[in-house]
């Protein structure tokens, strides 16, 4: 019952993601951040087979990180993208990962962009993209509300009818969401939408 999400606003992009670990019936935690800081300004929301999501893109965020170690200059969010849709092609028919992406960030030249990488290595640049069994009622909410040059302030509160939305209509819903954003002053966590919290343990 996972949930990705993100759009391109005026100078900025969101990603949203839900918090919940599970497996199978259970949940082993709530609030698990989904959503990696690749470098000072891209974000990568990722959903998929646990082991298969934090080993992917760790190895990414590594990968990026010893590239700009080497030549002194980070990649561009277009070319994070195709190197992240290279890893997973070349994965393929070898060994899978189960993991979906939306790749966020903001370039001196090009500004915000968002790009949609699934498990089979599609790689499609977008203004808006979703995943999991949430997407089915944010794209219907961003398909409604979404149009270019929105501001912060719009696009957050289209991402709040988006949770809303998956909360009251998705039967298994994640409580908890992460909100993250990518802007020339750099990607950062912008804020939570919490209904469910860790409960304290009780002294013995």
């Amino acid at each position: 019952m996972e949930c990705v999400f993100g759009l391109v606003g005026n100078g900025f992009a969101v990603v949203v993601a839900d918090t919940s670990a599970v497996h199978s019936i259970l949940v082993h935690k709530p609030n698990e951040d989904k959503i990696l800081l690749l470098d000072s300004h891209k974000l990568m929301g990722a959903s998929g087979e646990p082991g298969d999501r934090i080993q992917f893109t760790e190895y990414i965020q590594k990968n990026m990180s010893l590239y700009q170690f080497r030549n002194g200059i980070p990649l561009t969010t277009a070319a994070a993208a195709n190197f992240t849709r290279g890893e997973l092609a070349s994965a393929l028919r070898k060994n899978p990962y189960h993991v979906n992406i939306l790749l966020a960030g903001y370039d001196k030249e090009t500004g915000p962009s968002l790009y949609y990488i699934d498990y089979i290595a599609t790689l499609h640049k977008v203004d808006k993209a979703a995943f999991g069994y949430g997407s089915y009622f944010s794209l219907a909410m961003m398909d409604r509300h979404y149009h270019s040059g929105m501001s912060l302030e719009e696009a957050i509160d289209l991402v709040d009818k988006c949770i809303t939305e998956i909360r009251s209509r998705l039967v298994v819903a994640p409580p908890n969401f992460v909100i993250k954003i990518v802007d020339k002053d750099g990607a950062r966590e912008y804020a939570w939408r919490e209904t469910v919290k860790d409960a304290p343990i009780p002294s013995a």
